[in-house]
């Protein structure tokens, strides 16, 4: 017999507890850091620290108040992001596998979004992030969005037979 069905469940749970912990500790930086971090999603979306294209530079947002509501948006939605995964990190550990790779599923899914879409597309591409050299997040950012990814693909990685026959 093999040691699949014993060891994905593990490997996902670790993988998710890992996952939660690292986001958990980034939202708690983002609070407890408030003003440190709050400086960086000013100048990304100030695109103060850009080649200043006049073609792109329309694209800015100088609003401290519109720069400010992205960045409590931003912590709100990694805390949230964070329960999930704490959360399915739980269920792993009861061993309730469908609903801990669900919300793992949406955790992960949430952490992609907000790495992928917002900090590497939106703020890589729109905001010009990638010509800053003090105001960089792009290697960050593809970090979390592949270590999400692995995630991802562990948790709905085929279990064995006997693990599918064996009551849960």
């Amino acid at each position: 017999m093999s040691n699949t069905p014993r060891t994905l469940p593990l490997a996902a749970t670790v993988l998710t507890a890992v996952l939660a912990l690292y986001i958990a500790l980034v939202a708690l930086g983002n609070i407890t850091d408030f003003d440190n971090n709050q400086q960086y999603v000013r100048h990304v979306l100030a695109m103060d620290t850009t080649f200043k294209d006049d073609d792109l530079m329309w694209r800015s947002i100088t609003s401290k108040g519109l720069q400010d509501a992205a960045y409590v948006a931003i912590i709100l939605w990694e805390t949230v992001a964070a329960l999930v995964l704490i959360y399915a990190t739980w269920l792993w550990i009861r061993r309730d596998h469908a609903l801990a790779r669900r919300l793992t599923t949406y955790g992960t899914l949430m952490l992609m979004l907000l790495f992928g879409a917002g900090f590497l597309a939106i703020g890589g591409e729109w905001f010009a992030m990638w010509q800053s050299e003090d105001w960089n997040g792009l290697d960050a950012a593809t970090r979390v969005l592949l270590f999400s990814g692995v995630v991802l693909i562990v948790t709905h990685l085929p279990v064995g037979q006997a693990e599918a026959r064996r009551p849960q």
